[in-house]
């Protein structure tokens, strides 16, 4: 069928008209595909309309099979099922397809299912389903888990995936890749269902044989292989589509600049003090975003700038992931309705929400990858030809360099891929025992879908059986203990028959294995957010910490319950929550030692680059020029090193021998070489170390000098035996057994127990080290310890790129200095490696010392 001379795009047209739009071409041609029958990938940058993509070629394909009637026709059951990621999505996306039904005249019903949906709505929706259902990984996973689940899904013509690059390289995206399995492999809409037969015969004609899979993403680095991660469970026969929309988005990048540029900087004290730059953007700015790391910061930012600009107050919100819900959801309609000035926020509001009145976002500190930084500018000038204008605060001098680096990037279209990940063990047991719960499953039938995923594509057969053996009898090491023999066979097919096993699966369905969280009330009532139960274990009665822009007195813990009065006090503990510090992007870091080129040269010489390499250079060399004091006394003293070098200094202070390593790989890869590094060094010679790093380099710190030099650096960073000296360097034993606290948890070893009574974390690790100890000592081929291994080497080893590295590094110039003191490069180490003993007012009081010696 011709899209242009369909019903449904006639109907889409005359609506488009009346509000004066006109659709993209990319909208068009997906719209021709799904009328079509053909699965895909949209790919456009945010603001453009990747959503209405979708949702109109639903729109327009339902209105092609009726219509005369589609106006009135009702009761249509689930024709649309959408994945968000986030639920603050959900609302918005809700609130936008409610417009497009209600103009459009047709009695088609938008519903909402995640955690915050109430048990009543959630009942109705199962009775009589909304024709389109916006829904999270974890609450698709619980449909799968009600009875007859297969005829909920029966009508489903499309399963969209919103923000499909964010899912992907997570356990929420192979969750996604699991349901997707389940779902295309349902029948049509039939009374006889059975899933011990794949012989179907549907009892209605008007559906495809299965739903299609469209995908919605901005960009990322390995598109293709995200379209193919996304439809790897359709059949042999289709062949999904990839939409690119040729269009590019207008990114205007400003960085604020220091009054002075300080030759010894360090981490975290410059961004505050530019905060009296913030207030004149803000002033003319209709409404800014201020996007902050971590969420200690941004408590820190929303009092000090009320603190600087009063008549801000009422005007300016904060918005992170641990302010209770009813809070976040007013600051989002607050920033719809253009009420608020400014809204200091962290990755909570980087995704899709559609904020129209946002003309300018500001960024504090390193994002830590080009994607993000774009994704975060995309939330300004959210109209296809709007400038979306982002500025770039410093949190150190240092970090300007970035800034330039970001801007070769976009101006180079270089963007992160996301890894998909491979043989998730544990997300297979938690789905399994899903299906167990509802109808039922037949293994012969659920290890062909399983085996269709990207994830477990690679599975064996041998593995299958083992988890398989796993959830009917404990496996190996745990069939003495009946509390593991969660499913049973019965006539052929896995069940779970017990109601407190079944229920207490339906509450922990998901994979998100955060810190244990605990509730903060005032003890006169009234709820205010979560904070991490490790953070406030660590304060006495009477300390007074902020949360949510207050000061707040801690009275006490009752029940998993932070118990708080209001605090005058003008001095509080500002929180920090566990992951904080990202680590810098493989992408980031190239482009990093890149710009490190032109930091080097006295005079740049663009004479054989190309015209288009000239303007990006031109354009960004100010920040660069800005710093040119820190360079010179780098070079002074050290060396600046390009991007085909690797820096080492050797320094002698009253602390001991320093031995400085600036590879520019981001903190997790610095952290795996530096105890790499220190190990090989011990077989040279019998030496001790302590460690500390950043996202730039890292120091080795020994009582006695520090055998490194021409005679065998190469060799000491040379890629050979790099995995056992992996686990000889590092007690990855201890890692993998942290790591198998949050498998466990998710693959239903360990109950976290049930709401208002959950276990301390504590309590979740000595119960994860147990079970831990008893696979070692009587299973140690289990598949759940082979993946706690695996994701410490690829998560917190990121042992692939630290491979790169080093074979990168092996073609490298390696060069050696001795300086007679600290260097701009490796002072915020060394202030980095004080911060884990020093209060932030002593160590403030320490660097300025160290700096006053050093000028």
């Amino acid at each position: 069928m011709q899209l242009h001379q369909s019903a449904g795009y006639k109907a889409i047209q005359e609506w488009l008209a009346k509000k004066e739009f006109k659709p993209f071409a990319f909208q068009e041609e997906t719209w021709q595909y799904i009328i079509n029958g053909k699965s895909g990938l949209v790919n456009a940058p945010t603001g453009f309309g990747k959503t209405f993509s979708v949702f109109l070629g639903a729109v327009i394909d339902f209105i092609n099979q009726h219509p005369a009637d589609y106006k009135s026709k009702a009761g249509n059951k689930l024709q649309l099922v959408w994945v968000t990621p986030l639920r603050a999505l959900a609302k918005d996306i809700g609130r936008a397809m409610e417009e497009v039904i209600t103009e459009l005249g047709m009695r088609w019903r938008i519903g909402i299912r995640n955690g915050d949906t109430p048990t009543a709505e959630r009942l109705q929706q199962k009775k009589h389903p909304p024709e389109v259902l916006i829904i999270t990984p974890e609450s698709l996973h619980l449909l799968l888990a009600q009875k007859n689940y297969p005829d909920f899904f029966a009508t489903l013509k499309i399963i969209a995936v919103d923000e499909w690059h964010e899912l992907l390289g997570s356990k929420r995206g192979v969750q996604v890749e699991l349901a997707i399995s389940r779902l295309v492999s349902l029948p049509a809409a039939n009374t006889n269902y059975s899933p011990l037969t794949t012989d179907y015969s549907p009892s209605t004609a008007h559906r495809s044989p299965f739903p299609l899979i469209w995908g919605i993403s901005a960009t990322i680095g390995n598109l293709t292989e995200a379209g193919a991660v996304l439809h790897a469970s359709l059949s042999a026969q289709v062949q999904p589509v990839i939409v690119r929309a040729q269009l590019k988005k207008n990114i205007k990048v400003e960085s604020i600049f220091p009054d002075e540029i300080e030759k010894y900087p360090w981490a975290g004290h410059l961004g505050i003090k530019l905060m009296h730059k913030v207030l004149p953007i803000i002033d003319q700015s209709r409404t800014t975003l201020i996007f902050i790391n971590t969420r200690g910061m941004s408590e820190t930012w929303y009092q000090g700038l009320l603190n600087a600009a009063p008549e801000l107050a009422g005007a300016i919100a904060l918005h992170h992931g641990s302010i209770e819900p009813k809070l976040r959801t007013w600051v989002e309609e607050a920033l719809h309705a253009g009420i608020l000035k400014a809204v200091v926020c962290t990755a909570s509001l980087d995704l899709g929400v559609d904020f129209r009145p946002v003309e300018t976002v500001i960024q504090v500190g390193s994002p830590k990858g080009v994607a993000r930084f774009l994704q975060r500018a995309g939330r300004s000038g959210h109209q296809p030809d709007a400038v979306s204008k982002i500025y770039f605060l410093p949190t150190h001098s240092l970090e300007l360099v970035e800034a330039s680096a970001l801007k070769s990037a976009i101006a180079e279209d270089i963007i992160e891929s996301r890894e998909p990940m491979l043989l998730c063990f544990d997300v297979l047991i938690q789905y399994l025992c899903t299906l167990a719960v509802a109808d039922g499953f037949a293994p012969d039938i659920i290890y062909k879908e399983v085996l269709a995923t990207h994830c477990y594509k690679d599975m064996t057969r041998d593995e299958w059986l083992q988890i398989l053996q796993f959830i009917t009898a404990g496996g190996a090491a745990l069939q003495q203990y009946d509390e593991f023999k969660k499913v049973e066979i019965i006539n052929g097919l896995y069940r779970i028959t017990n109601r407190r096993i079944a229920m207490r699966h339906r509450m922990h369905i998901g994979t998100i294995v955060s810190e244990a969280m605990l509730k903060v009330k005032f003890m006169s009532g009234g709820y205010i957010g979560v904070i991490e139960e490790w953070f406030i274990s660590r304060l006495d009665p009477g300390a007074v910490f902020t949360l949510a822009g207050r000061n707040l007195e801690l009275a006490g813990i009752k029940d998993m319950t932070v118990l708080v009065k209001k605090s005058n006090s003008k001095k509080s503990i500002i929180p920090s929550w566990q992951g904080g510090r990202m680590p810098l992007s493989a992408n980031l870091g190239k482009k990093l030692r890149e710009e490190l080129n032109k930091a080097g040269r006295k005079k740049t010489n663009l004479s054989a680059v190309a015209d288009h390499k000239k303007q990006i250079a031109k354009r960004n060399n100010r920040e660069i020029d800005v710093l040119k004091p820190l360079f010179d006394l780098q070079e002074q003293l050290s060396h600046v090193p390009k991007h085909n070098e690797l820096l080492i200094e050797h320094i002698e202070t009253k602390d001991g021998y320093h031995l400085f390593v600036f590879p520019f790989e981001g903190r997790l890869v610095h952290e795996a070489m530096a105890a790499i590094l220190a190990w090989r060094i011990s077989r040279l010679t019998p030496v001790t170390f302590s460690f500390a790093m950043n996202d730039y380099g890292f120091e080795l710190l020994s009582d006695q000098p520090i055998p490194v030099d021409d005679s065998n650096v190469y060799e000491l960073f040379s890629p050979d035996n790099l995995l056992n000296d992996i686990q000889r360097s590092v007690n990855a034993t201890e890692m993998a057994m942290r790591k198998f606290r949050d498998i466990a948890v998710i693959g239903g070893l360990i109950f976290q127990g049930f709401p208002g009574e959950e276990k301390k974390a504590r309590h979740l690790q000595s119960s994860a080290s147990l079970l831990f100890k008893v696979f070692n000592e009587y299973d140690s081929g289990n598949v759940l310890m082979q993946q706690a291994y695996r994701e410490v080497l690829d998560q917190q080893m990121e042992e692939v790129r630290l491979r790169h590295m080093l074979e990168r590094i092996q073609q490298s110039r390696i060069i050696i200095t001795f300086p007679a003191h600290l260097t701009p490069f490796c002072f915020p180490i060394k202030v980095d490696s004080l911060r884990e003993s020093l209060t932030s007012e002593k160590l403030e009081d320490r660097v300025r010392k160290m700096q006053q010696q050093l000028y």
